[in-house]
């Protein structure tokens, strides 16, 4: 890294290199779409080429650069305007036909498309990235009050949009 930050390009290309599947992954998960996660890591990677060798603290590096992505995907959700929001399956176990894990990642994926980018980044942050709370306030330059605040109520959120599906989706009974 500190060759990268003196201007030695193929030490960032392999920095780069390492960051960039998480860096995408983060991404998705925050922005919900395959083409907007790639445009904002590559906006990351730029403004971190950008501005790495004018980082002072070197042993920040990791949450400094997750705050630049995490900006970039702001920005991206902003210039997007409509989000798209694929469904994606994971491959299904042999011994299940596979639709009760289609129906629960669509329950996810509805309850998910509730919070705002505001509270996805700090769940995704927090278990995706398995960042404790003071470590996701650091990485997105809020108060660990705020990030435990948006956690809370991120949570809530899902819960309360699980439990609606499950009550809607129960059959009633005829008296």
């Amino acid at each position: 890294m500190i060759s990268a930050q003196h201007g030695d390009k193929e030490a960032f290309t392999r920095l780069a290199g390492q960051m960039t599947a998480t860096f995408l992954a983060v991404a998705h998960r925050v922005l919900r779409d395959g083409d907007l996660a790639e445009d904002a890591t590559q906006q990351a990677l730029i403004g971190i080429w950008q501005a790495l060798p004018q980082l002072r603290h070197p042993d920040r590096f990791e949450a400094w650069s997750y705050r630049l992505l995490i900006h970039a995907c702001f920005m991206e959700s902003r210039r997007a305007r409509r989000w798209v929001r694929p469904i994606r399956v994971d491959p299904i176990d042999a011994q299940s036909d596979g639709s009760d894990l289609v129906v629960v990642q669509d329950q996810l994926e509805r309850a998910f498309r509730r919070l705002s980018i505001d509270h996805r980044t700090v769940v995704v942050l927090r278990h995706y990235k398995q960042m404790s709370l003071a470590e996701v306030a650091q990485t997105l330059g809020i108060p660990a009050g705020t990030a435990a605040s948006r956690y809370h109520y991120a949570m809530r959120i899902l819960r309360s949009a699980l439990e609606a599906d499950a009550r809607a989706s129960q059959p009633t009974v005829a008296s």
